[in-house]
């Protein structure tokens, strides 16, 4: 039997559906289904599935990502084109299975015993021998030796004008088409469990038994009916989410414009839930003990669940799918920035939100998330070498390390466990939201202690940090002592007046007025107080960058715009050892107005100007006029579980059984077939005409051949 790549044919009035039935049995069909579900496949391979739209803005652009939704790109396994392909697969399939198992079944029976002795001559394995036995005598002896090799022989006698001659037909290796059938039944049994275990049932039950995604909020128990699947829903695969001490029974299905609920037959409850880490802050072992409660009978089961190690109750398995914070309570501390604001408490839930206000500025603080171990990369340097001398620091270079990364040093990194840390939104009355991180505690960062508060407008961005030195209690307050007399005039004053007797002699009034206006203008350039109208451009110094609300940028641009450059590099060395000077003394009224003593000029202070002076210039693109601060938490763990009712899964399995089957049967079985035909010749002889057939040519088919020549025509190798 040889298998066509054509259709099957059907005796029909109507020719179109001829040509359709022809169509999809064809194997050239099924070849083109699979190739499209191989590039749907690489697709969703490469494309990151049911990703926020957003993120796809921001990685394809507006028009690819409208593209992609469009075509369902962002959810190919689930995208009604992708189950329309399997269908088609089973369909096209199960006729090409259709349309060749009875030949293949006939064939089985088949020894094509009636083949013409011409015919044999035509084969490619053949070979003619004279035996000293009669026809009937060399037919019962060669068919007793094939039948020991395995073959299945039939023997058939036929009168010829010679006399009686005989037909010995053998076959062996039928497998290699029962190959064919596995194979291709394995492809219908996967394409069926894949459109069993997909959404497939759960969208027939959204078309014809109305059933919609829900969008709104509040409590499950409130969910109309309408948005719930029975529990006994034939197949889902659902999340449900337990907290610590608490039971659920209702498991949800994500959807692309909201989500349904999915009613169990049992609850779960979660007693305790484990999770260990590795070194590199990665969870090693996250695990479960639950108590399941079926609802008919009012059993209780308990079992633990991991990972690879689910549950099963009722046909249902509880698979450990990850976890989650189970509204842990937090206790806040609002700590201001970049704005004159009274520090406050607040207390939340991760999960939840508060309401903040300050006269027309209308804020809501989310509580996204909070970790209790943070591993990240930082390195330590020399402390000696990272105390540097406050008048020399490099204006270019402190403005490009402006909102850096966190942990980007320049040294070899390593591994550091450095506390918990609060991850939380602010949103505006607009609804735009700004999220930010912070951690808990302090880190030595290049030999400096260092707050480090992050911040990033959009979720596919990474958060920048903002890096506040630590005063010689380990606390902010230092730095905020200092933001805030930045902000006070008088104190600004009474810096600059304090900066300039400091530097300049006795007897030298006029230099001392004028180091007192510069001073003046520079630390008002730096507090963002001087208006951008009272910067006049030089002659030959045209404006190169717009102004900007204060710190080192607004500094760099009043030297741009209004210094020429030949005098620019001087001009700003003087500009900036000024500035430090002011804000040192800046630094020590802001101490006595708070009672206590002044700071001594040594390694460690000047660290922490340093830093001080490239934080309050960071503290102007800090979009919120505070920042909070984690002071307390109790921690509430929580298990996310994948619920999965899957009939599909075995028979998946079947298919795949059936696939391994089926290749190993055609690439390793040969099909052979053998022929020898007897002729009576005189003298109680016979005249042996032996052909091979085979389904592959290989050099092992060369090699049988001889040895069924030497074995059974008795004709030497």
């Amino acid at each position: 039997m040889t298998v066509s790549t054509q259709g099957l044919h059907i005796r029909t009035g109507s020719r179109i559906v001829s040509e359709t039935v022809e169509l999809l049995s064809s194997m050239r069909f099924s070849i083109s289904l699979l190739t499209v579900i191989c590039i749907a496949s690489v697709i969703g391979t490469v494309v990151k599935q049911h990703e926020p739209f957003n993120n796809y803005v921001n990685q394809f652009g507006p028009f690819w990502a409208d593209v992609f939704a469009s075509a369902h790109l962002t959810s190919v396994y689930s995208a009604w084109w992708f189950l329309l392909i399997l269908a088609f697969l089973v369909v096209s399939t199960s006729l090409c299975i259709a349309r060749n198992t009875p030949k293949i079944l006939t064939d089985f029976k088949v020894y094509k015993e009636n083949i013409r002795e011409q015919s044999l001559k035509a084969f490619p394995h053949r070979a003619e021998s004279t035996l000293v036995e009669t026809p009937q005598a060399a037919a019962n002896r060669i068919g007793q030796t094939l039948l020991g090799s395995g073959w299945r022989v039939k023997l058939q006698s036929r009168d010829t004008p010679q006399g009686q001659g005989w037909m010995v037909a053998a076959k062996t290796g039928a497998a290699n088409k029962i190959g064919y059938i596995a194979a291709h039944s394995a492809i219908v049994l996967v394409c069926i469990g894949g459109l069993l275990d997909g959404d497939l049932m759960v969208r027939a039950q959204t078309w014809f038994n109305g059933k919609s995604a829900f969008t709104g909020g509040g409590l499950i128990a409130d969910v109309p009916a309408q948005h719930r699947l029975s529990s006994s829903n034939p197949t889902f695969r659902a999340n449900l989410l337990v907290t610590e001490g608490t039971t659920a029974s209702t498991a949800i299905l994500a959807q692309p414009t909201g989500v349904l609920l999915q009613d169990l037959p049992f609850s779960v409850e979660l007693k305790k839930f484990i999770v260990e880490y590795y070194e590199t802050g990665m969870p090693k072992l996250f695990a479960s003990d639950i108590v399941i409660t079926d609802f008919e009978t009012g059993e209780k089961k308990e079992a633990r669940v991991e990972v690879n190690h689910p549950a099963s109750h009722r046909g249902i398995n509880i698979y450990q799918s990850s976890f989650d914070d189970g509204g842990s309570r937090v206790k806040l501390q609002a700590v201001p920035l970049n704005r004159p604001t009274r520090p406050f408490e607040i207390e939340g839930t991760i999960g939840g939100s508060s309401a903040l206000s300050n006269g027309d500025d209308k804020l809501v603080l989310e509580y996204t998330g909070l970790r209790t171990i943070n591993v990240e990369n930082f390195a330590g340097v020399n402390p000696a070498a990272a105390g540097v001398d406050v008048r020399k620091v490099d204006l270019r270079s402190s403005i490009e390390s402006r909102l850096g990364s966190g942990h980007k040093t320049t040294t070899e990194k390593t591994l550091r466990n450095v506390g918990p840390s609060i991850t939380y939104k602010l949103r505006d009355a607009a609804g735009q939201a700004v999220e930010y991180h912070n951690y808990m505690l302090p880190m030595e960062i290049e030999g400096a202690r260092m707050y480090l508060l992050g911040l990033r407008e959009t979720p596919s961005e990474p958060f920048r940090y903002l890096r506040i030195p630590v005063d010689e209690n380990d606390s902010m307050d230092g730095f905020v002592r200092l933001r805030a007399a930045l902000d006070d005039p008088q104190m600004r004053e009474l810096a600059v007046r304090r900066y300039a007797v400091s530097a300049v002699e006795d007897g030298r009034p006029e230099l001392a007025e004028a180091l007192v206006a510069s001073a003046t203008r520079a630390l008002a350039l730096f507090a963002g107080v001087e208006p951008a109208a009272q910067i006049t451009p030089v002659a030959n110094a045209p404006a190169t960058k717009p102004p900007v609300q204060g710190g080192l940028q607004a500094v760099s641009n009043f030297l741009e715009n209004n210094v020429p450059q030949a005098e620019r590099e001087r001009a700003s060395e003087v500009l900036v050892r000024i500035l430090n000077g002011t804000l040192f003394e800046l630094l020590q009224i802001s101490r006595e107005r708070a009672g206590l003593a002044p700071v001594e000029r040594n390694d460690a202070t000047q660290q922490f100007m340093t830093q001080a002076v490239i934080s309050l210039s960071d503290t102007f693109f800090y979009p919120a006029p505070m920042t909070f601060q984690l002071k307390d938490f109790t921690h509430v763990q929580a298990s996310v579980f994948q619920v999965a009712r899957a009939p599909g899964q075995n028979i998946v399995y079947l298919g795949c059984l059936l696939l391994i089957v089926g290749v190993f049967a055609m690439l390793y079985v040969r099909e052979r077939r053998l022929w020898v035909w007897l002729a009576p010749s005189a003298d109680q002889s016979s005249t042996a005409t032996m052909a091979l057939s085979s389904n592959r040519k290989t050099m092992e088919a060369d090699r049988e051949f001889e040895v069924l020549k030497t074995q059974l025509l008795k004709v030497p190798a």
